[in-house]
């Protein structure tokens, strides 16, 4: 897998790329995703294997067998043709994907988001991996030292019983302990999904876990995670906005919005481009294939230099273009019709970011 010569295949790739760089220390050399790529020429993102196949290939999957064991011996006879299911079509899938992106150009836009993906996994590893656990903002500092003691004692759990560490314990169930802290097996129960055979069998370790951090200097425990800029009252607003505009970009692209961005990184952009919050790297949404696809629009909606109406005769029913007035000789817009008649109202930016005329 960490070899530059050799193309492999997969579909949902994360485990492939974290079984590489915990196995051999070494980055996948050329990494082709086939769930990630779909992305890239429809608006299917993220597809199981099943659906992807029949996206595809046209071809219909069974899938009796998804729940298998596989670490129970002797595999019977469907499930073995399950997993020969599992990889007999990804090159084929691989080689439409690839032709199909290279016609469009963006062959170049997959190949950076393997690289992203596995960026990502790698970053995963890193000691400060548990600080990206979805909620974990939110937690005071105790709380914050019991979800690094669980993330931990979840890792070293899946490692010893070979088991992806979700399914020893849910990131939203491990938060879920840090917020409330139990101290014993009663009280890690007390979260109805914790009572799951699979769960309650480690409310005791995990209670064990929660005293230990309990009994330890507080000076020891992480600092508050500082959020980003402040948060500005229309930020949420402004954020649904650009969603809206998001989504209709991507379906005139046939890309899905799913893998261009988030609503997170939609509200980042508003502090960032509004608020110059200009901590950090720039937002994901202004580098890389990503700005191909909506940076400038994205932008210049917040600038107030593109409108918006309704189109029912177009494939997408909305129009952004660039308001009268603000047309620059040459540039590529990207946007299809004539602008739209009429100045922009700037409105009062005291009370709205937003200016409604006729």
């Amino acid at each position: 897998m960490a070899d530059d010569e050799v193309t492999v295949v997969a579909h949902a790739a994360r485990q492939e790329a974290r079984f590489c760089l915990d196995f051999v220390s070494r980055r996948p050399g050329r990494l082709w995703d086939v769930q990630i790529a779909e992305g890239m020429r429809t608006r299917s993102y993220p597809l199981n294997h099943e659906r992807l196949v029949a996206r595809v290939l046209g071809k219909k999957v069974p899938g009796t067998q998804s729940r298998t064991d596989w670490r129970r011996r002797p595999l019977s006879d469907r499930q073995v043709e399950y997993a020969r299911d599992d990889v007999r079509f990804l090159l084929a899938i691989h080689q439409r994907q690839e032709q199909a992106l290279s016609s469009l150009g963006r062959r170049e836009w997959a190949e950076a988001e393997f690289e992203r993906m596995i960026d990502e996994v790698e970053a995963e590893r890193g000691e400060e991996s548990w600080r990206r656990l979805s909620g974990v903002n939110r937690l005071d500092r105790t709380g914050l030292a019991v979800a690094r003691a669980v993330f931990w004692w979840r890792d070293r759990c899946g490692e010893e019983l070979n088991q992806p560490v979700r399914r020893v314990l849910r990131d939203d169930l491990l938060i879920d302990l840090a917020k409330r802290k139990p101290k014993t097996t009663e009280e890690v129960l007390a979260t109805r999904d914790m009572t799951r055979r699979n769960f309650k069998r480690h409310a005791e370790a995990l209670a064990a876990t929660v005293r230990e951090v309990l009994a330890g200097p507080e000076e020891d425990f992480p600092e508050r995670i500082r959020r980003r800029g402040e948060i500005h009252d229309d930020d949420h607003v402004l954020g649904q906005l650009l969603a809206i505009a998001l989504a209709n970009r991507c379906a005139e692209l046939d890309v899905a919005v799913s893998l261009v961005g988030t609503s997170d990184e939609l509200k980042r952009l508003v502090r960032w481009h509004v608020h110059g919050d200009r901590d950090g790297d720039p937002p994901r949404l202004c580098t890389g294939w990503r700005s191909e696809v909506c940076g400038d629009l994205l932008t210049d909606v917040l600038d107030g230099k593109i409108s918006m109406r309704v189109s029912p005769e177009r494939d997408t029913p909305l129009a952004f273009e660039r308001a009268e007035g603000d047309e620059e000789p040459g540039a590529e817009t990207g946007r299809a019709g004539d602008p739209v008649g009429g100045d922009v109202p700037d409105g009062d930016p005291a009370e709205s970011p937003f200016g409604f005329g006729l």
